[in-house]
């Protein structure tokens, strides 16, 4: 988690301070419940609130004093009975640190999902601006990099936008499952503090109370929240790549926008590079790479380990931050995106007409020959087309036993561009919808 790649609203997330606040909110709602219960004073109860609601932490003396007890939220809460007084003795009653722990965690992976998935909709409504701009502008389709049948440019970035809404519904599926509140004590038996306790705290905290919590939230769910995570940061990749190579030399139907004043080598004065999707590339596998750690730390031992605490520390930043900087880069990239349909028709024209292979083959097995047949007439007229340079139509004109099947006119018909975008509206209609 670098300034270079950070957004400060995710930043603040994960910040002491931030982490200390919301430590400081569970304990005090739990002890706001163990009153009403009649556990502690209620008088206690207010004092807590009064002295520390609107305290700011010393981040510097709870390290202090981490530094001696080697335990960080006995730190946190020696230095809140400093600031409270002596009604500090009944926070923390019947809890465990875990209660905290897992319960704060759950808030920030909380709130960062809330960020990315706003994150997801500037960038789809990002995609659809450019995709409607784009819906009919011809393009060749490629498979395994080489010419196929055409589409839009338009389709590309359908395809784009529903690969994101996707991403999304993933990410408030994951959100849902991440929020979850365990105040259940040493071993998650509620033997020393009421499950009314944890109810309270999840409603303030705006969880909902984990079913059954040993001494920690199971690691399951937090598995499901980072491969998902790795899952969004691979769509990132997906589209990253796509304009990468649209921007290569010898393609130059896309490119990413070039400031005034920018550099794009420090030896060649002629370079623009694809910087940012590169970037978003490396940014992608940083993400990815954050999954199997969280995996494995679902097998703890028993009632729990601390093998998972180092892994959470830095995945749970660092995932979240690099994301939500990567998703904002790329609604950047998309929304400034040069496209140039003046050379995706040059590339569309390039090999003669191959591309209305499929459809000439098609209609010679309708007119009687079999597939076999005409798929060899066919294929000796693309490699001809191919190997010399030539026109695919003009030569399947000069093959007999092509016209003995089909007329001149018939294979000119081959060649109307708008069949292939026929239905360009009814796949619009199923990524955004009659509007």
């Amino acid at each position: 988690m670098i300034p270079r790649y950070s957004r400060p609203e995710m930043v603040a997330i994960w910040e002491p301070q931030t982490r200390f606040r919301i430590w400081f909110e569970i304990e005090a709602h739990a002890t706001d419940k163990l009153a009403e219960l009649g556990v502690v004073p209620k008088e206690a109860a207010a004092t807590i609130w009064a002295k520390a609601k609107d305290a700011t932490f010393d981040v510097a003396r709870i390290d202090e004093i981490e530094r001696v007890t080697k335990h960080d939220v006995i730190a946190f809460l020696t230095h809140l009975a400093e600031i409270v007084g002596p009604e500090a003795r009944f926070v923390h009653q019947g809890m465990t640190s875990s209660d905290v722990l897992d319960t704060t965690l759950a808030v920030q992976l909380a709130r960062a999902a809330d960020l990315l998935i706003a994150d997801v909709d500037a960038l789809l409504a990002a995609i659809k601006r450019r995709a409607f701009e784009h819906k009919l502008t011809p393009t060749i389709g490629r498979s395994h990099g080489i010419h196929a049948e055409p589409v839009t440019f338009g389709l590309k970035l359908a395809q784009a936008y529903a690969e994101f809404d996707r991403c999304r519904a993933r990410l408030v599926a994951a959100r849902i499952e991440i929020a979850t509140c365990a105040i259940s004590g040493a071993v998650g038996t509620f033997a020393n503090i009421d499950p009314q306790v944890e109810e309270y705290v999840a409603e303030k905290m705006g969880l909902t109370p984990e079913p059954v919590s040993t001494q920690v939230i199971p690691r399951d769910r937090h598995a499901m929240f980072f491969a998902t995570l790795g899952v969004v940061a691979s769509s990132v990749e997906r589209l990253a790549t796509e304009i990468r190579h649209l921007q290569r030399t010898e393609v130059y139907e896309a490119e990413e926008y070039f400031s005034p004043g920018q550099k794009g080598s420090s030896a060649m004065p002629h370079k623009r590079n694809p910087v940012l999707t590169e970037n978003l590339t490396g940014l992608a596998r940083l993400v990815r790479g954050m999954v199997t750690p969280a995996l494995e730390n679902v097998a703890l031992w028993h009632e729990r380990d601390i093998s998972h605490s180092s892994v959470e520390r830095m995945i749970g930043p660092d995932a979240t931050v690099t994301l939500d900087f990567a998703l904002a880069r790329l609604t950047g990239v998309i929304d400034k995106l040069l496209i140039y349909p003046q050379n995706m028709r040059k590339n569309l024209d390039k090999l003669g007409g191959l591309h209305n292979s499929q459809r000439v083959l098609l209609a010679l097995t309708q007119a009687g020959a079999s597939r076999e047949d005409s798929y060899s007439m066919v294929q000796r007229n693309a490699m001809r087309t191919w190997e010399h340079g030539e026109d695919f139509l003009t030569n399947l004109k000069a093959d007999k036993d092509v016209t003995a099947k089909l007329s001149v006119a018939q294979l000119e018909a081959m060649f109307d561009e708008g069949y292939h975008f026929k239905h360009v509206d009814t796949i619009f209609r199923r990524v955004f919808g009659e509007a």
